[in-house]
């Protein structure tokens, strides 16, 4: 069912908490993930730390560290997914802030690698519980009208994650000169912001209709989620969460060493240029999310990703190349983010409205994690292309394929623009038993 356009009628208290606790427990959720990835370094050059492994082999086993929190994501996503489609948003929701933060506080406390990838591993299921539990929340409490903006809001705290992550190293490593350990201090504060926002939002309107709609209905989670329907799409969604996951890892994750390492007219870029752009292209990537996800509202969900992933295609020559020089770099970079991440901002929308209300909790959160697991393999393709031919060549031939594959799935696929939560239209048929 359609909605009207054009309400701007102001927010209630409740549904602007809910989405303000989204939003942060997203962005620290996303800061802490890469305090780890921006102090790499450090830890691999503290000597007490690596206990007398040496630097080059410490710094590989390290590295697992990212991986183990990828690993458990899809396990968050599944455990805080199906206890709050049974009990309700807030208290999981409040259960996974603490777990997160609490794991991130003590990361500045560990005495070895092992306890550190522990806490990594403990922090992965937290970082997995959050993505999909916050967003369901947000939707459910945005109006239908609203969703497309605050979507494309809520999906971008990812970037500010990174950005607050980056200014922090810059601030406790490069100003004040503090020993790394100290950065994972401030995992605990933010969180709790968040914590004490999300504390005062009201339980989900929409949740309490479904569990009503059941009971009268005699239909269980389990009833649900073998409906043929309900199966079919849940693979759809983690092929398109492969892909979409893909294409920012393939934008991402290699970009920084591109800049640091490639020759640029015959010398590399300064680093501080090379931080420069990041910043520059993640500032990119909230005015896409923010600009598309509002512009889904009127052109629809599928059209919107479309729209962004194909125009995408032609940025690459001044997004992989680096003969054109740093200006053109800085350029290709800022406007393939507007359009990958203009992309990503339509997808808490879009998940949370093709899924049932009953698990809504669990569907969103665990397609996302899951093809953000199988999205993973990217780095070590990109790496090995790297080691035989060139950042460029890694660039250009992983990016190519994905953008297509989104455009694809997208155009294949389902959408549920402005489906009103709470009803029937969002459940499907029970099957006979």
């Amino acid at each position: 069912m359609g909605v009207r356009r054009g309400d701007r009628t102001p927010l209630s208290a409740d549904q602007r908490n809910a989405f303000i606790a989204s939003f942060l427990g997203w962005t620290m959720d996303a800061f802490d993930y890469f305090l780890v990835v921006v102090v790499l370094g450090d830890i691999a050059k503290d000597a007490a730390f690596r206990g007398g492994v040496p630097e080059a082999r410490f710094a590989v086993e390290l590295a697992f560290i990212t991986t183990a929190t990828l690993v458990m994501r899809p396990v968050g996503a599944l455990i805080f997914g199906l206890w709050a489609d049974r009990v309700g948003r807030r208290i999981p929701l409040i259960a996974d802030v603490l777990l997160y933060s609490v794991c991130g506080l003590l990361c500045a406390f560990a005495p070895n690698l092992t306890v550190l990838l522990v806490l990594r591993l403990l922090y992965g299921i937290g970082m997995g519980g959050e993505w999909g539990l916050g967003a369901a929340l947000a939707m459910e409490k945005i109006p239908a009208s609203r969703r497309g903006f605050f979507s494309g809001l809520l999906q971008e705290g990812y970037a500010v994650g990174y950005l607050l992550a980056a200014l922090a190293y810059l601030l406790f490593h490069s100003v004040l000169h503090l020993h790394w350990r100290w950065i994972f201090v401030l995992s605990i504060l933010p969180a709790l912001i968040s914590l004490l926002v999300r504390a005062r939002v009201k339980e989900s309107e929409v949740w309490q209709a479904s569990r009503r709609q059941m009971r009268a209905s005699h239909t269980s989670i389990t009833d649900i989620l073998r409906d043929r329907t309900v199966v079919r799409r849940f693979g759809y969604l983690i092929l398109l969460m492969t892909a979409f996951n893909w294409m920012s890892h393939g934008t991402q994750d290699i970009y920084p060493k591109f800049l640091q390492d490639t020759q640029h007219g015959g010398a590399a870029l300064p680093a501080a240029t090379a931080a420069g752009i990041v910043v520059l292209y993640n500032i990119g990537a909230i005015c896409g999310g923010l600009l598309f996800g509002s512009l889904s509202e009127r052109y629809g969900r599928r059209y919107t990703i479309i729209f962004c992933a194909a125009l995408g295609l032609p940025l690459i020559p001044i997004f992989a190349f680096a003969g054109h020089g740093a200006g053109m770099l800085a350029l290709g970079s800022f406007l393939m983010q507007v359009m990958v991440q203009g992309a990503w901002g339509v997808i808490p929308a879009h998940l949370t409205e093709m899924s049932p209300d009953a698990i809504r909790g669990f569907y969103p959160g665990v397609t996302y994690q899951l093809g953000n697991l199988l999205a993973a393999l990217n780095l070590p393709i990109q790496a090995a292309l790297t080691e035989r031919h060139s950042y460029s060549f890694a660039l250009t031939w992983t990016i190519i394929p994905v953008l297509v594959a989104v455009i694809v799935l997208s155009a294949i696929g389902p959408e549920a623009k402005g489906i009103r939560f709470g009803t029937a239209q969002t459940q499907p048929a029970r099957q006979p038993t």
